[in-house]
């Protein structure tokens, strides 16, 4: 049907309009999170992320090691290799020697993280399994500060030999404590395996101690 012009126009302009009211309906707002305040967010910039964990354990001096014989180990056992590694040490120390490393005890395993001179990263770490350790005492003539243990070290040829490890602590009372410390977590350990079937459930605790002596004081 033909239309005149004028309403030809005005039925364009109608449907642009509607068209444009159409659009305008659906425009969807920004979302909210926008508008979000900055303290919202201010937490996570202030969070340490790389903070470094420090470790758990007890100042000691590192005394080293030495070999020392035979199947059972009783009190008196480590004083003569104390004795030795203490001359040793005494020799190469200056008049004020610094802790140098941490000695951490858990069940299962005991870590003596060695430390840099300034005492705040460690250098590398010594692991010792707890079940190998047969015996600890913190009772020595030399010195009521040292805390030694024996250790069973298997070799690459699977050959073991036990070795006398000894520290420094920095008081008596602190050797005691990581003797009983000590103690614990044998305890913990031996009961752990026990529930896990690796030791035979009519075995008591000291039964397994036999390879496992401790001289708390």
């Amino acid at each position: 049907m033909w239309q005149p012009a004028s309403e030809r126009l005005q039925h364009f302009q109608t449907m642009i309009k509607s068209k444009l009211n159409v659009l305008t309906l659906h425009k969807e707002p920004l979302p909210a999170v926008i508008f979000h305040e900055p303290e919202d967010i201010e937490l996570c910039t202030t969070m340490p992320l790389m903070k470094t964990r420090p470790h758990a354990g007890c100042k000691v001096t590192y005394l080293g090691k030495v070999s020392t014989t035979g199947g059972q180990f009783a009190s008196g056992c480590t004083e003569q290799p104390v004795i030795e590694l203490w001359k040793q040490h005494t020799l190469a120390r200056e008049d004020v020697f610094p802790s140098n490393a941490l000695l951490e005890i858990r069940p299962f395993q005991v870590r003596l993280h060695h430390q840099d001179l300034k005492g705040e990263a460690t250098v590398h770490m010594d692991t010792f399994q707890v079940a190998r350790i047969a015996y600890c005492t913190a009772d020595h003539n030399v010195s009521p500060n040292i805390f030694a243990w024996v250790y069973r070290e298997i070799n690459d040829d699977l050959s073991f030999q036990m070795d006398c490890h000894a520290v420094e602590c920095e008081s008596k009372l602190e050797a005691k404590k990581l003797a009983h410390a000590m103690m614990v977590a044998f305890k913990k350990t031996f009961q752990s395996m026990r529930s896990d079937g690796r030791i035979h459930q009519d075995s008591s605790s000291e039964e397994v101690s036999q390879g496992f002596e401790s001289d708390d004081g």
